[in-house]
């Protein structure tokens, strides 16, 4: 395979194992030249554990690398499939440090992907050509332009007019004027995903398991779904989605009963009530298509049974970073695979570890349920460890630290012409797309 040339750097040789070695070090090793380069975090290299899992990596030739583990774990080869693990070239980083320019790596990066950047203004477009040396083939498509745009109605009027011929993420009240539209059309996927709400466990009042579990029976998730997913979306129970192994289908869930969320909330001494925040996502995500309804709609429930929350919402990275350090009472988020395991749900948002990396929203800490997500990595075997994160799940459903929503299918509308184009649960794929 070889790498992609820029007007910063043609490369001399294939891909090896020198480039894989290079993109993990970088992440791993404090010590490596390029690791405070664009102030690199490494957020999911961490969030997966991956800086305490691995314990030395090597060369073993130029087409095998080897690693070397603390202990075992099951989701190690699925962590690779995820977007931290792309492989940089490591004579494109060599280069630029010499040159005193390393962060064109992250700014103009090369890869052996279907196509290479072009052109890049922030916030505004990203322009792509198609990589003359791709290891597949020739790509249908010379050009690819991705058109900035946040705003849902936008992207709709864009695709209207062909200004562009694909969309992500059409609101579902869009969903009847594409389907009306004979140049258009809309298209599903099946997806692993979770939408919630995070209780922040180390405040009060949310440190009261009695406390949650009345908010999960005051919050009428039913109606919710229905007014806001439309047919995008299905009520969810469990922090694992419900086609991923160790899902537990006979999990209990919080039914609707606002009588019953009373009394808990009495038997925790707020027979008074109480005044919390509720953080609702500036942004659109197929968990949670329409954060503000949603956030309105809990918090009706919730005024129902005494408790008066204030919504409050910032700049997403405003509300990751604010999350992050705890700040919050309530948060509205969620969760799109990476990999494919159950660990990235299961383990990845709820673990004790993560409340360090933030993405625990919860910062929900119990030992016996993170001994069973800690001993599920350790076993290869898929039913022994399918039972121990259905075990994992039940404490989570006593324990209450989220209200789990919903999960909501991957939605996204193309001009008729459009074909080769591929969503899966794993991501998108251009390398085929074309117009007929």
């Amino acid at each position: 395979m070889k790498f992609n040339s820029n007007k910063f750097f043609k490369p001399t040789r294939d891909f090896n194992a020198d480039d894989v070695l290079f993109s993990v070090l970088r992440q791993m090793d404090p010590q490596h030249p390029y690791h405070k380069v664009s102030q690199g975090n490494y957020e999911y290299f961490h969030d997966v554990g991956l800086d305490k899992l691995i314990k030395s990596v090597k060369k073993v030739d130029d087409y095998h690398v080897q690693f070397e583990l603390n202990e075992p774990n099951a989701a190690f080869l699925a962590d690779w499939g995820m977007d931290f693990a792309s492989i940089l070239s490591a004579e494109y980083g060599e280069a630029m440090l010499k040159k005193g320019t390393p962060e064109n790596v992250d700014n103009w990066p090369v890869g052996t992907g279907p196509y290479a950047l072009q052109q890049y203004k922030v916030d505004s477009q990203i322009r792509y050509i198609a990589n003359p040396h791709y290891w597949e083939g020739e790509v249908p498509t010379k050009h690819l332009i991705f058109s900035i745009t946040p705003n849902v109605e936008t992207r709709l009027a864009k695709l209207q007019t062909n200004e562009c011929q694909i969309i992500p993420a059409p609101s579902p009240v869009q969903f009847p004027v594409i389907k009306g539209n004979k140049d258009l059309a809309l298209h599903a996927v099946e997806a692993l995903n979770v939408g919630y709400l995070a209780f922040n466990t180390e405040k009060k009042p949310f440190d009261n398991v009695l406390v949650r579990q009345a908010l999960n029976y005051a919050t009428d998730k039913q109606a919710i779904v229905k007014a806001v997913f439309l047919d995008s979306g299905s009520v969810a129970k469990s922090p694992i989605p419900s086609t991923m192994l160790g899902y537990k289908k006979d999990l209990p869930d919080y039914y609707y009963d606002p009588q019953k969320a009373k009394a808990l909330l009495k038997q925790a001494g707020l027979e008074q009530g109480a005044e919390v925040t509720l953080w609702s996502m500036p942004v659109q995500r197929p968990y949670n298509p329409n954060s503000k309804r949603i956030a309105e709609m809990i918090q009706n429930d919730w005024a129902k049974v005494g408790v008066k929350a204030k919504i409050v919402s910032y700049e997403w990275g405003e509300y990751l970073a604010g999350m992050r350090k705890g700040e919050h009472d309530s948060a509205l988020y969620g969760w799109m695979s990476d990999n494919g395991d159950p660990d990235n749900f299961a383990g990845t948002l709820l673990s004790c570890d993560n409340i360090q990396t933030g993405s625990n929203a919860a910062r929900w800490c119990d030992k016996s349920y993170d001994a069973l997500v800690k001993k599920a990595l350790l076993v290869s075997d898929p039913q022994a460890r399918a039972k121990l994160y259905e075990q994992a799940q039940e404490i989570f459903y006593q324990q209450a630290p989220w209200i789990t929503l919903a999960t909501g299918k991957t939605f996204y509308a193309t001009r008729s012409n459009v074909s080769g184009y591929t969503v899966s649960m794993m991501g998108s794929d251009f390398s085929k797309a074309k117009l007929n």
